[in-house]
């Protein structure tokens, strides 16, 4: 649940940590607008995927649907600071497909949580797989963490990318490669 108060109560003691004065002109708000904007950045954490998966369409075939450079931002759990980057999603539909508006958002709503990519790219997979009773699910993450780039190493515009395979995509390295190519391809 979220609580605003003590969120500004803990940015106020932060900004005291650091030797800074929180009642300088332009600071006397910050604890306001940081509260704010960690409700928008983890708003996921109140949504369920499910909410965006369950209006659905009938589909007579089983060819590979993929949307792909679904650009997300999330928050690292170890540091704080953002990541973020593309998100690309494939399955095989089981006789009924979604909006595919509604894969983005169910990007989204993994991405704005406290999070690890690792963890988010197989919560998309699973929520597909599980809501979508997809024959198959791919989904390939890759990301930019400013844990990496603005502090530590200090190594700007490197990647990480995770990828997560369920079912057909699992089993058939064939058909898993195929739809990996297209992914890749710009």
């Amino acid at each position: 649940m979220f609580d605003k108060e003590k969120i500004e109560q803990g940015i106020k003691l932060l900004l005291e940590g650091i030797g800074e004065d929180v009642n300088r002109e332009g600071l006397k708000d910050t604890p306001d607008r940081v509260a704010r904007m960690y409700e928008e950045l983890c708003a996921g954490m109140e949504q369920d995927p499910k909410t965006h998966l369950s209006k659905t369409f009938a589909c007579d075939n089983e060819n590979v649907v993929i949307e792909k450079d679904i650009t997300f931002y999330s928050t690292c759990e170890h540091h704080l600071m953002p990541f973020y980057g593309k998100a690309h999603i494939a399955y095989i539909p089981n006789g009924r497909v979604v909006g595919i508006s509604k894969l983005a958002r169910t990007v989204e709503v993994f991405a704005r949580r406290l999070q690890i990519q690792e963890k988010m790219t197989n919560q998309i997979a699973e929520a597909i797989e599980t809501h979508l009773d997809a024959k198959g699910v791919l989904v390939m993450v890759e990301a930019e963490h400013m844990c990496m780039s603005a502090r530590g190493i200090k190594k700007p515009e490197s990647k990480t990318i995770t990828f997560a395979a369920k079912g057909r995509f699992e089993k058939d390295a064939g058909l898993r490669n195929e739809v990996m190519t297209l992914i890749n391809k710009k």
